[in-house]
């Protein structure tokens, strides 16, 4: 019954929910996806008792609440599903695993977010300094993920991980905001394979209804 599946809270377009999403459907784990939106107002009040900033994912399974995508791909590991686990087994692995994924959180999802941000922003509010400085951040990553990634199948390796999870969406929406450099082959190629993956372009195709939204205009392609 759908009262006993997993419940995850959020959106269709948003980077940090695709992570949980891409997950979910690596491990072919059934779920209820409660999407967040003036629509559907139960959905908006709940996400604000499960999360302290009411910022999405959230995975409610029983009585176990989860919030932040990394702690929800780590659970599913553990409770859902019997495919190999998108946090690797090996201690060692489980490391690169999880450095690539912060790195793909924070210094490309994040300076990505700031500048989607200032299309928001009022005209006595604009920041383009700030900006500025998430674009040369954006920078400084791709060039280092393009040595980081040389000669690796999937960002941690040859295993798909949740390393992929979080690289999938940044790589995604950064190279909208900020092109990543012709130069760059590896990291380029590697963001044409990760969105060639069956769960990252299912999570591409179920977004594509709110690319109207996108403030700073959905590049033609993807």
């Amino acid at each position: 019954m759908e009262k006993d599946l997993p419940q995850l809270y959020g959106h269709p377009f948003s980077s940090f929910t695709w992570k949980a999403l891409i997950a979910l459907y690596e491990r072919d784990v059934p779920f209820v996806f409660r999407v967040l939106g003036p629509d559907q107002p139960e959905n908006q009040r709940r996400i604000a008792e499960l999360s302290p900033t009411g910022q999405f994912p959230a995975l409610v399974d029983g009585t176990r609440e989860i919030t932040q995508s990394n702690a929800v791909i780590a659970y599913l590991d553990l409770h859902h599903g019997d495919a190999p686990p998108m946090v690797p087994a090996d201690p060692d692995a489980a490391i690169e695993a999880r450095m690539m994924a912060d790195t793909f959180d924070d210094y490309v999802n994040v300076p990505m977010q700031r500048i989607v941000s200032e299309a928001f922003r009022g005209e006595g509010e604009k920041d383009p300094r700030g900006v500025a400085d998430a674009r040369r951040a954006l920078g400084r990553t791709y060039a280092w993920l393009e040595g980081r990634l040389a000669g690796r199948s999937w960002a941690a390796g040859e295993a798909f991980t949740i390393a992929d999870c979080a690289g999938a969406p940044a790589l995604f929406y950064a190279d909208w905001v900020e092109p990543i450099p012709d130069a760059l082959e590896g990291l380029r190629a590697y963001r044409q394979r990760v969105l060639a993956r069956p769960s990252v372009a299912r999570v591409v195709d179920e977004a594509r209804p709110y690319r109207p939204f996108f403030p700073l205009g959905a590049p033609d392609r993807d």
